[in-house]
């Protein structure tokens, strides 16, 4: 006998949980550690997001940055733009929040498996990235090669910089940065994150690229990519729309005939191409 589902109600309650830690990433972006006072969930796939709350404040999407590998915590990396996200940015160890989820279509990674994969990022764009970061190196033979190319505004507002300097190390990985713009004591490359697709080797039609970012750099690398041969449904994209229900009730999040919290937010650019190619959409 199956369980019954959940009421509108039930799905809508948030789980508590407790923030285990803060830590700074740049001057406006923190991850938080968050793990569950009482019940909730911490398992999820690379690239499923949460609905965070801040108590007294509101609510908001906020993809999982942390390791799928790791149980009884989750990890969440957030830019204080607006209400919601400057109270959950300023949360102290301790502090209660409300999470609902894990939601969404995550990161094809078992398509992936036995493939070249290309993981290229733009900006706060690594952090839905991050899982799969981390589970791949875990699991590096199941793959060909791998290149993570990555790419902010300046040097400050690099995400995980002691983690970027471990993946740097390491020979399984070809790894590669860009800054828009350097500074005095910036010795790397200074452009788009679409120029470095000329560092790496990929065959094109053994060849995975997952790719997040602001949508006119992921516009610019899906060109970049099929002029490199990559089909267009090998290439998955991270779509970013006003998400408020999380579970496809309440169509804030329509994109074309997509709920992007049921159907998405990672959906293959042959399904995207034709939205991305919209102005306004």
């Amino acid at each position: 006998m199956t369980a019954p589902a959940p009421s509108l109600l039930e799905a809508m309650l948030p789980a508590v949980f407790s923030v285990v830690a803060s830590t700074e990433e740049t001057a406006d972006t923190i991850t938080l550690r968050v793990q569950p006072q009482a019940s909730g969930t911490t398992a999820f796939g690379p690239g499923q997001f949460s609905m965070l709350y801040a108590f007294g404040v509101g609510e908001v999407p906020i993809s999982i940055s942390g390791d799928p590998g790791f149980a009884g915590f989750l990890e969440y990396t957030i830019r204080s733009v607006g209400a919601v996200t400057k109270a959950l940015s300023a949360l102290d160890q301790g502090d209660p929040l409300g999470v609902r989820g894990p939601y969404g279509v995550g990161w094809p990674i078992d398509g992936a498996s036995g493939r070249d994969l290309l993981i290229i990022a733009g900006g706060i764009g690594l952090a839905p990235l991050r899982p799969v970061v981390l589970h791949v190196l875990a699991n590096r033979s199941r793959f060909n090669s791998v290149s993570l190319l990555y790419g902010a505004r300046t040097p400050s507002d690099l995400l995980f910089n002691f983690q970027l300097h471990e993946w740097r190390s390491r020979f399984d990985v070809d790894f590669e940065v860009t800054v828009d713009r350097g500074d005095s004591a910036w010795m790397g490359d200074v452009g788009m994150v679409t120029q470095l697709l000329n560092r790496v080797s990929f065959e094109p039609d053994n060849t995975t690229a997952m790719v997040c970012g602001p949508e006119l750099m992921m516009r610019a690398t899906a060109r970049q990519l099929q002029a490199h041969g990559v089909a267009t449904r090998d290439i998955a994209v991270s779509l970013e729309r006003n998400m408020k229900c999380g579970i496809g009730m309440c169509g804030h999040c329509q994109l074309s005939t997509h709920l992007l919290c049921r159907d998405g937010p990672v959906v293959s650019y042959d399904v995207a191409e034709p939205w991305m190619e919209v102005a306004e959409l």
